[in-house]
């Protein structure tokens, strides 16, 4: 298991890579240097075609169509993923990278530039940094945040305006992190970094909307057997697969596909908070029954939450301040505990066909007084309901003046909101969603944490046909009136229980403010309270304190406020990012 790193300068290019604690892999000589790293990861090569080297993260599933569009001889039967995509890549340029579907991360060195490729739907993580000018240009890549930040050429800290995208929307959805000076590869992108120090990108794949007024029917047909195809593509050859299963549609059309469409052994897992925590254990046991799964239930106590929160947070490249992320750790040790390399996530179904959320923006579209798309973007913002409103007093004054000429968080999602590719309003918000919750913060977080368990998550609802073809379905047989994902429901009815079919969503109910004030509360006071948060000096002591005795008008969202602000310290600290 490994991760990659790459360097492009004219000083010493696998010296640069062996300082961000890689270990060269052979390339022809030049300015370019490879390498794999230590840490969990699907990293392999060096690839070669030609005079053309890469190194990456690529797991395909549609490898068997690319091998018949490059022809036997343009692809030997034994060749890997990476060298696969490769080929497809110097065989067609960007129109080989858009015609895989898979999760790939890759660095190509080609002639005397570093090509950076991430994946349609960006399952797969890649940074890039610069340091220099002129002759003294150097860049460097990795799928690890961590190895950038160890590369001596780049002058790095705290990003501030990363800080309050991260506080506004629980994740970072865009090209920041919060190392200044590190930049994220978008999905769908190809990055050409150039020696000069100057770079072009290229987007190779998009989601477009397409007007196609065909009877319903026809569309939940033709997107039933684009869903079986996804799910059995996924599939691990001759061995068993997990499935996480919650009991709402998307997980369980998933464990019901998995189940028609495996030879082996299909395993659910379920999450539990025990006590009298509302759950969905009814819905997912039904599901089980009916697909006759072998199915776990893994109780998570707040006792293992606070105890491995820490290093749950350290596992990912960008803080995600979700609760369920050491629910979702624990999870992955059970599924890697009983032997299986892949499990399939129901993720996807909201962003892509028209979740309950949505709901929100399209009444206040009916209801805004102000036009244009920054209203919109606001609009959005408010939506997510994290610590947007309450910057002005959680943030230091010092913090705040730093912000005030910083870009607005809504310049990270108008490119989105406006009318441009997607001309209905619902279709632009699934392509916000997609393009940044999506890819920022549900598929990062997956990849990340299962990899850490030596696993593969997959999720067939990401599919890249499958999203094509949401984007050629009208709106309104997505969202239709108050039911949500209407076409997604008819394409698999005939699969599950009616029960599980027809019911609202619901969502777990993560006890959070439970956790806060019992196991959490001694780490909370400790870490937000304590030297190291006050040298820093983002947050406001009183503020903090007041959240933290639940005082004042914040009720009942202080839980996951909170959340926020521990998810940031903790990730802070585990990268030691200082003011």
């Amino acid at each position: 298991m490994s991760r990659w790193c790459a360097s492009l300068t004219a000083d010493d290019p696998v010296g640069q890579v062996a300082a961000m604690g890689g270990r060269p892999v052979p390339t022809r000589e030049g300015r370019h240097a490879l390498g794999l790293l230590d840490g969990p990861g699907a990293a392999t090569g060096p690839y070669r075609v030609g005079d053309v080297y890469a190194i990456g993260e690529v797991t395909l599933h549609n490898a068997p169509e690319l091998r018949s569009r490059l022809g036997a001889d343009g692809a030997p039967g034994d060749c890997s993923d990476g060298e696969l995509l490769l080929r497809a890549y110097v065989r067609f340029g960007t129109a080989g990278l858009a015609a895989a579907d898979g999760m790939f991360a890759l660095a190509i060195a080609e002639r005397d530039e570093l090509v950076l490729v991430r994946d349609h739907m960006g399952a797969r993580t890649l940074f890039h940094a610069h340091a220099g000018t002129g002759e003294g240009a150097a860049w460097a890549a990795s799928t690890s945040l961590r190895a950038l930040q160890r590369w001596p050429a780049l002058d790095t800290g705290l990003h501030l305006p990363a800080v309050r995208s991260f506080l506004t929307f629980a994740y970072l959805p865009g090209r920041e992190t919060l190392l200044r000076g590190i930049h994220e590869v978008l999905p769908g992108r190809c990055v050409r970094l150039k020696p000069d120090g100057t770079s072009v990108e290229e987007t190779y794949w998009e989601p477009a909307e397409v007007a196609d007024e065909r009877p319903a029917a026809e569309h939940a047909g033709e997107l039933r057997e684009l869903l079986e195809s996804a799910t059995a593509r996924r599939l691990p050859a001759a061995e068993p697969v997990g499935v996480l299963l919650s009991g709402g549609v998307d997980s369980s059309l998933v464990t019901a596909l998995a189940a028609k469409l495996h030879d082996q052994a299909v395993r659910s897992y379920s999450i539990s908070f025990g006590g009298d925590a509302p759950n969905e254990l009814a819905y997912s046991g039904l599901v089980a029954t009916h697909c006759h799964t072998e199915h776990q239930v893994l109780t998570v106590p707040g006792a293992a939450v606070a105890a491995r929160l820490p290093e749950t947070v350290a596992l990912l490249d960008s803080p995600v301040g979700d609760p369920l992320t050491v629910p979702n750790l624990m999870l992955a040790e059970a599924v890697a505990a009983d032997g299986m390399s892949v499990v399939l996530n129901g993720e996807g179904g909201d962003p892509v066909f028209g979740g309950p959320k949505n709901l929100p923006m399209l009444i206040h579209e009916l209801h805004r007084d102000e036009a244009g798309v920054d209203s919109r973007a606001r609009a959005y913002v408010d939506s997510y309901r994290k610590c947007h409103g309450d910057l002005p007093v959680l943030l230091t004054p010092g913090v705040l003046a730093e912000l005030a000429d910083a870009p607005p968080v809504t310049d990270l999602l108008t490119p989105y909101l406006a009318q441009g590719q997607m001309t209905s309003l619902l279709n632009q918000l699934l392509h916000t969603n997609l393009r940044t919750k999506g890819a920022h913060h549900i598929l990062t977080k997956v990849e990340r944490i299962t990899a850490s368990q030596g696993l593969e998550g997959r999720a067939p609802l990401f599919d890249r046909a499958v999203v094509d073809h949401a984007f050629r379905v009208p709106p309104r047989l997505k969202l239709a009136g108050t039911s949500e994902k209407w076409i997604l429901k008819e394409a698999v009815r005939d699969l599950l229980p009616a029960t599980i079919v027809d019911r609202p969503k619901s969502g777990m109910r993560v006890p959070v403010q439970q956790w806060l004030d019992g196991p959490l509360r001694e780490l909370g006071h400790d870490l937000l309270l304590g030297g190291s948060a006050r040298a820093r000096g983002l947050f406001r002591q009183d503020t903090i304190r007041s959240w933290l005795r639940r005082e004042g008008t914040l009720l009942p969202r202080q839980g996951g406020k909170l959340w926020l602000v521990l998810t940031l310290e903790l990730w802070l600290r585990s990268f030691e990012v200082g003011a």
